[in-house]
């Protein structure tokens, strides 16, 4: 059994496919196929069902993949290491995002990593929270910012900054004139969502129950944008958090943003990475560099006209 034989592995479990996973591993799907076959002799147990137009992988082909990965990841870790015991600050990071995030808070964040790491290559993966984690374990993320709490033993978490959510109503809505609001003036209103999946969404249900709103059941968003639209379209209200309705994203002048009174309700950011990652010295500086947003961009924004409302935004063209 060698590495190279595990990662033709992996590859395949990843895809699914021989032609692909050969692709992927720049080999020939000849070559691959053979080396699998090694691998299904020297373990004696079959890992594929070998189906004329579809591979699946038996239940001992799981388990081993999943043990691959992790084998693999901790060889390119130990590589990543001795390259940063030469120039800690070079290399490849791959850091995951959740969606109601990444787009908000990389615009701010990436320039302050380029300018305090030059040399750095930043991989950047935008997924949902739970693929994410399922990743971070697998050793194909190095790092991930996710919402807390996140309860895993094996993972070290870095709290990096709390942002606080505000009511995003129709032009016309009666909350529209308020300057700001309590959660008990939330207890009628039935809430524009996230589908299941999100963390937001939890998050969101939260705030429900603690106020004594509740869904809007009959439609689930999948961004935020979506939620925006729906908003503006006279729909329902929804919560967003603050960086989502922060410059560079364009405003709308048909939605009005409400802050809630201290303590807002809030999630918390954090960045998160497994204890036994040789990359904690470094992502301890990365985590450093996110930490330091300007104090205003996590404050809703000031009061646009003298109804003391405020101004939505829908997101525009900025990309990472």
């Amino acid at each position: 059994m060698n590495l190279r034989d595990l990662k033709y592995f992996v590859a395949l479990a990843e895809h699914l496919h021989f032609g692909r996973a050969a692709a992927a591993c720049f080999v020939s799907q000849p070559t691959l196929s053979t080396q699998v076959r090694k691998l299904e002799e020297e373990l004696g147990v079959a890992l594929v069902e070998r189906a004329p137009r579809k591979v699946m992988l038996t239940a001992a082909g799981r388990d081993v993949a999943a043990r691959a990965r992790r084998v693999v990841a901790d060889v390119e870790q130990m590589r990543e290491a001795a390259r940063r015991s030469q120039d800690p600050e070079a290399g490849t990071v791959r850091l995951g995002i959740f969606p109601t995030l990444g787009p908000y808070l990389l615009p701010h964040v990436v320039p302050g990593i380029r300018a305090r790491f030059p040399q750095l290559e930043l991989l950047l993966v935008e997924e949902k929270s739970d693929v994410l984690l399922e990743r971070l374990h697998e050793g194909r993320l190095d790092a991930a910012l996710l919402a807390l709490p996140v309860n895993d033993d094996q993972l070290h978490v870095e709290f990096l900054f709390e942002e606080p959510f505000v009511l995003a109503v129709p032009e016309m809505h009666a909350l529209a004139q308020r300057e700001s609001l309590s959660l008990r003036d939330l207890a009628d209103e039935r809430l524009l969502l996230l589908a299941d999946g999100h963390c937001m969404r939890e998050q969101a249900l939260d705030v429900c129950h603690l106020s004594g709103a509740s869904e809007k059941a009959e439609f689930q968003a999948t961004s935020l944008e979506t939620l925006r639209q729906m908003v503006a379209a006279d729909v329902g209200v929804t919560l967003l958090p603050t960086l989502a309705v922060k410059p560079p994203v364009a405003r709308s002048d048909n939605i009005r943003l409400v802050r809630f009174r201290d303590p807002p309700p809030s999630r918390r950011i954090a960045m998160v990475w497994r204890r036994s990652s040789a990359m904690t010295g470094f992502l301890e500086q990365l985590s450093d560099v996110l930490r330091q947003l300007p104090h205003d961009l996590l404050v809703p924004a000031a009061d646009a006209g003298n109804s003391g409302s405020l101004h939505a935004y829908v997101p525009g063209a900025s990309g990472v």
